[in-house]
């Protein structure tokens, strides 16, 4: 094989790829980028099994042929040559010669005969959505999924459709975050769980145009996106989602208004004197007109007072500090609206349309004066 393709090019292909090259593996397979250019253009693919990416780079195939390298050191290689055209020439016992300019490496790839591409997917199942939204979904809702593997659902997202209403969700078990999105169409009722990691790495690589769209397929176990000259393909969990209608509730004792910045970047400062992994709640005292922020800790105590608007009866409840920053950071909004019921029932953040929902539980607290 012997193919010249400018740096800028390879380097963003190797760096899109590279997301779903195992960390963990036995099979040193799994740790190799795939260069085909067996087939009249350059496909680089990668994949671990559960996640795989495949993307097609702009170059000039002299010799046609594939070769499996090591994603780490060639990822390295390409990044640290000059910007300028890059050589890649295998022989038949797979060694690789990569030339820029005055630069030469030679390095050892592997046949790929034991590669695994990506899976055929059947794509019966397909909705349209904006490069744009997709990433906004994603980056509203995924603060909220667990990273512990004990409960493999709450460390994915469920994707469901309904009509021209996409609805996505996490959880882990303090928290529920919610994002509504009227689709262009209307679709097929469908439930899907998608794990974190993929709308991760599909959010750091989708370029996020406003007028660019990605088609996302879904199958029984798999789930496809593609945009641009991307495919992405990621296994499903799979399960019954948790049932999360029964735990929002429209009842509430007590509505706040509030300014979301002021919020926000009050309790941001409250935060200054908590230490990492130090769990000291901000205690909020909502009454008519005013809400008093506190937070006690060793490092020393902060109070101070917003201006709100209160419907309902006065209430003090404590918080863990990081999941309202959480949730209030993505939020677009000016201002925002707190519902809440008592001080050990949830907290409901949303708008009006419910586009958005965020239910916070609270946290027990010892009053300090």
């Amino acid at each position: 094989m012997k193919l010249v393709c400018s740096k800028s090019n390879l380097l963003n292909g190797v760096q899109i790829v590279s997301k779903a090259v195992s960390n963990k593996t036995t099979m040193s397979i799994l740790e190799c980028v795939m260069i085909d250019a067996t087939k009249g253009s350059i496909t680089l693919t990668a994949n671990d099994m559960d996640l795989g990416i495949e993307t097609i780079i702009e170059g000039d195939i002299i010799e046609k042929g594939a070769i499996a390298l090591d994603a780490k050191i060639f990822l390295e290689i390409v990044r640290k040559l000059p910007d300028s055209n890059i050589t890649i020439e295998t022989d038949s016992s797979f060694k690789t010669i990569i030339t820029c300019e005055k630069a030469k490496f030679n390095i050892i790839g592997k046949s790929g005969e034991d590669f695994s591409y990506l899976p055929v997917v059947e794509k019966n199942d397909s909705i349209i959505i904006s490069q744009f939204t997709l990433k906004e979904v994603v980056r509203q809702t995924i603060f909220s999924i667990s990273d512990n593997d004990n409960n493999k659902l709450m460390t994915g997202e469920l994707f469901e459709i309904n009509d021209d209403e996409l609805k996505v969700v996490s959880l882990d078990g303090h928290r529920i975050s919610i994002r509504k999105i009227q689709l262009k169409n209307s679709y097929s009722p469908k439930k899907v769980i998608v794990p974190g990691k993929t709308l991760n790495e599909v959010s750091k690589i989708l370029p996020g145009g406003a007028d660019n769209d990605v088609i996302i397929s879904f199958t029984d176990k798999h789930i496809v996106f593609e945009f641009g000259n991307t495919t992405v393909v990621s296994r499903l969990i799979e399960g019954e989602y948790f049932r999360i209608d029964q735990m929002l509730s429209n009842d509430y004792e007590t509505k706040v208004k509030i300014n979301k910045k002021e919020f926000l970047n009050c309790i941001d400062r409250a935060t200054l004197l908590v230490k990492e992994g130090d769990k000291k709640p901000i205690i909020i005292n909502i009454l008519d007109g005013t809400m008093e922020l506190k937070i006690n800790s060793i490092l020393g105590s902060m109070n101070e007072d917003i201006d709100i608007e209160k419907q309902g009866k006065d209430l003090m409840i404590g918080f863990n500090p990081k999941f309202l920053i959480d949730a209030l950071r993505v939020i677009d909004d000016e201002d925002v609206d707190l519902y809440m019921v008592n001080p050990k029932a949830p907290c409901f953040i949303k708008n009006q349309e419910e586009s958005y929902i965020y239910l916070i539980l609270p946290v027990n607290f010892t009053t300090v004066s």
